[in-house]
């Protein structure tokens, strides 16, 4: 390739239905030693489309890996110097390997080397502003992008393994133990951003007729009945609530910005804070719950739930979650109460399929979740649907394919209707038990033990109630 002509970099291109490239590699004469030689910026300046950026990049990346001969060991260690002369040290050896083992996210995954502006910040363990997050957030995605070989739907572990990596080499960014939803829901929301302009890109395209363009089309018609119109009408129709125009604004603000693919988080933490008072007003008055969520959309963030929580009880409720799943998923898995039910017999079958110790603990932790009614002989159904259509209207999990790494999928709805979407089983049972509190709904009493035992745990009182 390296010989090549700028008319063989053109035919090349053509072959592999890159052929809207080739007037402009013909414009700035691409010949095969400078198509070797691109690099990201580069890629960036010249490719104009996401999708077309992915393909070419990967395409050089796996000739220069064949070239150089990766998957020999040996030969590698050999060459380094040749060709990869950053990682000629044995410091950086296993930074190099690791970043060049595609996919093997549970082992392997290194942090990209941030530009020099990003590492000042971090080095002097600065938390950084709003655009420097943007930053850090945006160089993450792209080297997501690569791992994944162009692809831009990473699934719920992939982005647990990138954010705990980031957390783990600089804890500062960890703000009041809040960090990993924060920067997780702001990763998320990059690849939503990067792929919205991408029609013609054959996986979007398959994404978004499995769940993505489902999924929005349903959040789309919802907001539409939401526009900022009907915002200020409903602002009008509940005087005693409101305070003014300075809270009309506030709530007009708060959905907007509900409305952008980025948001001001920060921005929204404040004007939330600013009118908590109206929120618990609505809510203690028993307003229609759709009308709450009308003014206040960010209540369907699980973040914002949880923060709301936080607010009312001073109480971390996805840190307790996790603790409480991580010290108690292997006593409720062993019960023999638990030993035939359909959940655990499924959790047994996925086991034999998986090695990876942290695919294995998020599995049991999984199924312990979803087994907790059935210890305490509460009704399963008013606590989780799993693989079936929700019924309860007090809030209730919707589970989808449990134990399935890529396709599993978590909700939370209240009376039949979708709040929101979640990531795993621990954010999932935080946000049930939050929902309760939040929106001030009796609990059952057909779950009540189910729920007095977590609560328990989470409000760390002196008698905690027990595993049977």
């Amino acid at each position: 390739m390296e010989g090549w002509s700028v008319e063989q970099v053109c035919n090349w291109l053509k072959q592999r239905n890159l052929g809207e490239l080739v007037p402009k590699f013909r414009e700035e004469e691409v010949s095969g030693a400078a198509l070797l030689a691109l690099n990201d910026r580069m890629v960036q300046q010249l490719v104009k489309k996401i999708g077309h950026q992915a393909v070419l990049m990967d395409l050089i990346k796996k000739y220069q890996q064949q070239k150089s001969g990766l998957e020999s060991l040996t030969y590698c260690c050999g060459t380094a110097s040749q060709n990869f002369p950053e990682v000629i040290s044995g410091k950086n050896l296993k930074s190099f390997f690791a970043r060049h083992k595609t996919l093997q996210w549970t082992s392997s995954y290194a942090l990209p080397d941030f530009p020099y502006d990003v590492k000042c910040i971090l080095a002097e363990k600065k938390c950084p502003d709003h655009s420097m997050r943007i930053r850090i957030i945006e160089f993450l995605q792209a080297d997501m992008t690569k791992y994944l070989e162009g692809s831009l739907y990473p699934n719920s572990q992939q982005y647990n393994i990138v954010v705990n990596a980031l957390l783990q080499a600089y804890p500062f960014l960890d703000e009041d133990g809040n960090g990993f939803l924060l920067w997780k829901r702001a990763l998320k929301d990059r690849f939503k951003y990067v792929r919205r302009p991408i029609e013609d890109d054959e996986q979007v395209l398959r994404n978004k007729c499995k769940f993505g363009h489902r999924r929005g089309q349903r959040r789309k018609s919802s907001f539409a009945e939401n526009k900022l119109d009907d915002v200020q009408g409903q602002v009008k129709e509940e005087p005693a609530h409101l305070k003014g125009s300075a809270m009309d604004l506030h709530i007009k603000w708060l959905n907007q910005e509900y409305m952008k693919t980025q948001r001001n988080w920060e921005e929204v933490d404040n004007r939330m804070n600013v009118t908590i008072e109206i929120r618990r007003k609505m809510i203690s008055d028993k307003a229609p719950l759709k009308d709450i969520l009308r003014l206040f959309p960010f209540l369907r963030c699980p973040y914002q739930l949880f923060r709301e929580f936080q607010l009312l009880t001073h109480m971390d409720i996805y840190k307790k979650t996790v603790e409480i799943l991580e010290i108690y998923s292997e006593n409720i898995l062993s019960l023999y109460v638990v030993r035939n039910n359909p959940i655990n017999i499924m959790l047994q079958e996925n086991l034999k399929r998986h090695t990876e110790e942290d695919v294995l603990k998020y599995m049991k932790m999984t199924a312990a979740c979803l087994l907790l009614p059935e210890v305490f002989g509460d009704d399963s159904s008013l606590f989780a649907a799993v693989n079936e259509e929700v019924k309860a209207v007090t809030p209730v999990l919707e589970v989808k394919n449990p134990f399935n790494m890529n396709s599993c999928e978590f909700a939370l709805y209240i009376e039949r209707e979708e709040l929101a979407q979640l990531d795993d089983c621990t954010m999932a049972l935080a946000a049930l038990v939050a929902a309760f509190h939040v929106f001030d709904i009796p609990c059952p009493k057909r779950i009540h033990r189910t729920l007095n035992f977590l609560e328990s745990l989470v409000f760390e009182v002196r008698n905690p109630a027990s595993l049977p």
